[in-house]
């Protein structure tokens, strides 16, 4: 064999070595992501570095019941993580900033519990200025009771207000600002100087309600809300998901060594379908309670989660509990 022919086919070997095996090497040197239920621990590590600009491929296993994996506010699928499997993903940031990651599977009580954060470094491209969310704006109270006075005898049905706002004065429809800083009860008190009696004027509500979203927007919350806040609140909105007794066991057990630890404790989750308290609340405020979540109540903190187009598009959907609105 000529010497030349011989060091051609070494060179192709060798390239056939690195082609497959670089891969592999990297693959094995990153570091697997244990993910646990919360109690045991949650996500180690729970903090990643990254670049903007840079992928970075990260590797996951279960060690115990079969979790989710998507980074908020990143348009992504989230990808189940299987005990005793390994399974990778590649994500690539735009921007830099502080991104949580969270699990996507209700795997215990405290499931909500299981977030880490992926600090990506680098200099922002196109800076976008930062505007405070609107119930900050309104400097909201969103722990204050906010009960509605006077609450509808019957469901309150868009259609029917449909046709009785056609008999309104122009004016009497309030701007999208004005219906994400009002109650439904504000708006039915302001219906008040009308000769609509108190039924008509809740079915004007429904119908205003119904005309400040889609019919896009309502099965987007739909599906966040099945996702996200099923499990606690329940399929139907009543409070009684199936984590709902769990929560209202721990009780005392959760209670936190502060002043107003009472307050501070995990909760029975709230009702949507209870009008006294939808009806008394506006979408600003219902922003806020997602943004922030129940402060140590059980309910999470969701701001790092969704986008602002997805905390509007759910709080739609959580009114739809209280109207009924054109199928």
């Amino acid at each position: 064999m000529r010497r030349a022919e011989l060091l051609s086919r070494i060179l192709i070997i060798i390239g056939i070595i690195l082609a497959v095996g670089a891969p592999l090497y990297f693959w094995k040197s990153t570091p697997i992501i244990h993910a646990q239920m919360a109690d045991d621990g949650g996500w180690s590590p729970d903090v990643i570095q990254a670049e903007v600009g840079k992928p970075i491929r990260l590797k996951f296993t279960s060690d115990d019941v079969v979790h989710g994996f998507a980074v908020g506010q990143m348009d992504m699928q989230s990808m189940d993580i299987l005990p005793g499997k390994v399974t990778d993903v590649t994500l690539n940031f735009d921007k830099p900033g502080i991104y949580t990651f969270f699990c996507t599977r209700w795997c215990g009580l405290n499931h909500w519990r299981m977030r880490g954060t992926i600090e990506v470094s680098g200099s922002p491209s196109d800076p976008e200025p930062i505007s405070p969310p609107l119930y900050v704006s309104l400097d909201l109270d969103i722990d204050a009771p906010h009960d509605a006075p006077i609450i509808p005898s019957q469901t309150p049905f868009a259609i029917r207000g449909e046709s009785l706002a056609t008999q309104l004065p122009i004016n009497i429809y309030p701007s999208p600002d004005y219906y994400l800083s009002h109650s439904p009860y504000q708006v039915f008190t302001d219906l008040s100087n009308t000769s609509l009696s108190e039924s008509q004027r809740w079915d004007v509500v429904a119908y205003i309600w119904q005309s400040n979203t889609t019919k896009e927007s309502l099965e987007n919350g739909k599906q966040l809300y099945a996702q996200n806040c099923a499990a606690c609140h329940g399929e139907n909105g009543a409070g009684d998901g199936v984590f709902a007794d769990d929560l209202a066991q721990a009780g005392e057990a959760s209670m936190q060594s502060m002043s107003g630890a009472m307050d501070m404790m995990m909760q029975t989750p709230v009702d949507f379908t209870d009008p006294t308290r939808m009806l008394g609340a506006s979408p600003a405020l219902l922003q806020g309670k997602i943004l922030r979540g129940g402060m140590g109540t059980g309910m999470p903190m969701w701001g790092s989660i969704f986008t602002e187009e997805q905390i509007w598009d759910l709080i739609a959907y959580l009114y739809s509990f209280q109207f009924e609105y054109e199928k």
